[in-house]
């Protein structure tokens, strides 16, 4: 079973660090790794329910725009990032120190959830357990919402990430 997918499992089993009680708030300044994991301050953040594009996939958009999936998914949540400070709470550490969180940014004095804005947009996706359950069913009902109305990367060609992590184990 790939790293990522354990730690998801051994969070929800109850079985990974506890988290710590304050909010997090992140500047710019921020290192990205994936469309849903950032580095700060030497430490990884990912965002809990999220699975961003792979880096080295592709997507083709009807427009005739096509490239790396996975980037697009950066530009995404670095996008909401650049719009103001975002507000995160961490809800638990996998085993590989990283932080999951569930973030909030603020965009023109409206709070939005982090993780459905991306996954609304076509941007993200909502990440499953092994077994294909969505972690949060709000945001496996965004993702559907999404593909529904052809939103970002739904209004074209791609690989979804689950199932090339599904391929992959």
């Amino acid at each position: 079973m790939p790293t990522r997918w354990a730690a998801l499992l051994a969070l929800m089993l109850g079985s990974s660090a506890v988290a710590q009680e304050q909010t997090i708030s992140f500047p710019s300044g921020v290192s990205f790794e994936t469309g849903d994991t950032w580095a700060y301050n030497g430490k990884k953040y990912r965002l809990f329910g999220v699975q961003s594009c792979l880096r080295g996939t592709s997507y083709r958009l009807d427009t005739g725009e096509e490239g790396d999936c996975g980037m697009r998914s950066i530009a995404s949540l670095a996008a909401l990032f650049s719009t103001d400070t975002i507000a995160c709470q961490p809800i638990g550490i996998a085993k590989d120190s990283v932080v999951f969180v569930i973030c909030a940014a603020q965009i023109d004095g409206v709070t939005i959830d982090v993780g459905t804005a991306l996954i609304s947009s076509g941007a993200a996706f909502a990440a499953v357990l092994p077994s294909g359950v969505p972690l949060t069913a709000a945001y496996a009902v965004a993702e559907m919402t999404a593909k529904e109305l052809r939103n970002g990367l739904w209004a074209g060609g791609f690989d979804h990430p689950v199932t090339v992590l599904t391929r992959q184990r």
